[in-house]
């Protein structure tokens, strides 16, 4: 099962910032979930709330300022004194940090609108179609987004947990959720994780051609149930916690020119919280080439 940080690692760094995406990254999680929206000037910055009261103490709507208004906020503060200085980052630094073979899942919490810029800024990235995952509310928008972008995977995003009929929300229901993903072409959905969501609704889903994600668990209880029901990539705002009590395998990066040895190794994984008997993996001691990158799977 893939493991996304969900707005980064959000439980230990201020959500959807560089930090807590290099944190993500740092706690091998196999993909980043970030939010967009756009500024009034055209720019798609990385933000989950339609303003930026709660992230940055300013109660504006992000599409009533320009990048360089949002850019003077500080986006890190309200988490603790530590994260000081934390901006509102462009879409364009966060594609940046994707390493290779990991996943950026970019949900739109804005309108169809911003659809060129996005695609502009993905083809920009020149990354593997494969890195990218988009993903979103609106179906037109997300039917839009396959059009222009078809070797990229677009997953249609649904609360399906709110079962109550006095919700602003109410839940679609599953049927709906399919028919509305296949007539635009995309390829799977990415709901809230529930009771709902069993094996039986898993094989549902997959029988119709999608792929399914959920969202957000910090739960290894409910973790461990939505991998036993064959969900393919479930959301956690602490990937690191989850995947080392899932035991699952990650997927480790040596850099151009490093030296690796197996004891440097092991001390790495320490040191990111994953205790050494965990490993059954061996990496031999060797130089890498310039220019080259191993991976080792543990």
């Amino acid at each position: 099962m893939e493991i996304i940080g969900h707005r980064g690692a959000s439980f230990d760094a201020p959500e959807n910032t560089l930090a807590s995406f290099r944190r993500g990254w740092e706690q091998h999680a196999d993909a980043v979930e970030l939010d967009i929206r756009q500024t009034k000037d055209g720019r798609i910055v990385v933000i989950h709330d339609q303003d930026t009261q709660r992230v940055t103490g300013v109660n504006r709507l992000v599409e009533e300022q320009t990048l360089e208004e949002i850019r003077q906020l500080d986006a890190g503060v309200w988490k603790d004194s530590r994260w000081v200085g934390e901006k509102v980052p462009l879409l364009s630094e966060a594609l940046a940090l994707v390493p290779a073979g990991k996943r950026l899942f970019i949900e739109v919490k804005c309108g169809i609108a911003v659809v060129p810029e996005l695609v502009r800024e993905i083809h920009a990235a020149n990354q593997q179609p494969t890195q990218t995952v988009v993903i979103g509310f609106c179906s037109k928008t997300m039917a839009a987004v396959k059009s222009l972008l078809p070797a990229v995977e677009v997953y249609l995003v649904a609360n399906i947990s709110q079962r109550d009929a006095s919700q602003a929300i109410p839940s679609p229901s599953i049927e709906d959720l399919l028919q509305r993903a296949i007539h635009s072409g995309i390829d799977g959905l990415n709901l809230s994780a529930c009771k709902l969501i069993d094996k039986s609704f898993v094989d549902h889903v997959t029988r119709r051609g999608l792929k399914l994600a959920v969202w957000t668990v910090n739960d290894p209880t409910i973790a461990r149930e939505m991998m036993d029901a064959g969900v393919q990539s479930l959301a956690s705002d602490r990937p690191g916690f989850i995947r080392d009590q899932l035991a699952l395998p990650f997927q480790w990066s040596c850099e151009e020119s490093a030296e690796v040895t197996r004891d440097r190794f092991q001390t790495s994984c320490w040191h990111r919280h994953y205790p050494r008997h965990r490993f059954v993996c061996w990496v031999q001691r060797t130089r890498l080439p310039a220019s080259s990158r191993s991976v080792v799977w543990c």
